[in-house]
């Protein structure tokens, strides 16, 4: 979301997510940032901390700075939207987008999104992705990678291991096109993840 084309506008977090032992943290707001930066320092594990350019500017990522000992532990996601029709399982920019079309779900269809920020890829929170799909019975994930073989695909796995029998609808992904992102706002915006695609999804979803 930065119009930089390929080097700079691709996510590749789902490449290091295939990579064991390596901590893998994405914040979706500046609170978190600081949390998660201040937590690897302390860890005695190699961390990958992802950087998403368009939050650097993005009104909606900033927040008041909590103390100077503030310290966020991998592992623990947050819901920061509740809701009982659908879960949305998310991180980084991809959080704002799904709230986005959370509001637009609500005033069109009056059906409430359950929003899910997972803060890191590894270790991945999955309780409370549990808690979440156990009250909603629907879920897709959200992310900025490729469609193919980006972290939503091993996402979605796991959730079909664990909670196949408490699902009511096929378990879906909004991602980027399998494609390089174009040097152009334009290009840039129909390769890339909009709200409008999470809508779109999320109403199959609600009328599966």
């Amino acid at each position: 979301y930065i119009n930089g084309g390929l080097y700079h506008s691709q996510s590749i977090d789902g490449y290091f997510l295939h990579m064991p032992g390596i901590r893998l943290a994405y914040p979706s707001n500046a609170e978190d940032a600081k949390g998660l930066l201040k937590m690897a320092c302390r860890m005695d594990d190699p961390v990958m901390f992802m950087e998403h350019k368009g939050l650097y500017r993005y009104a909606h990522a900033e927040t008041f700075e909590p103390g100077e000992d503030y310290l966020l532990p991998f592992g623990h996601a947050r819901i920061v939207r509740e809701g009982e029709d659908l879960t949305i399982i998310t991180f980084g920019m991809m959080v704002h987008k799904s709230l986005e079309a959370a509001e637009i779900l609500a005033s069109t269809m009056g059906a409430n999104a359950e929003i899910i920020d997972l803060r890191t890829l590894n270790p991945m929170d999955m309780e409370t992705v549990a808690v979440s799909i156990d009250k909603t019975n629907r879920v897709m994930i959200v992310y900025e990678d490729n469609l193919t073989n980006g972290p939503g695909s091993e996402i979605s796995a796991m959730i079909a291991d664990r909670f196949f029998d408490k699902l009511d609808a096929p378990i879906r992904r909004v991602a980027a096109q399998d494609s390089h992102v174009g040097y152009s706002s334009v290009l840039e915006n129909v390769i890339l993840p909009q709200s409008e695609d999470i809508v779109k999804v999320a109403k199959e979803l609600l009328e599966y």
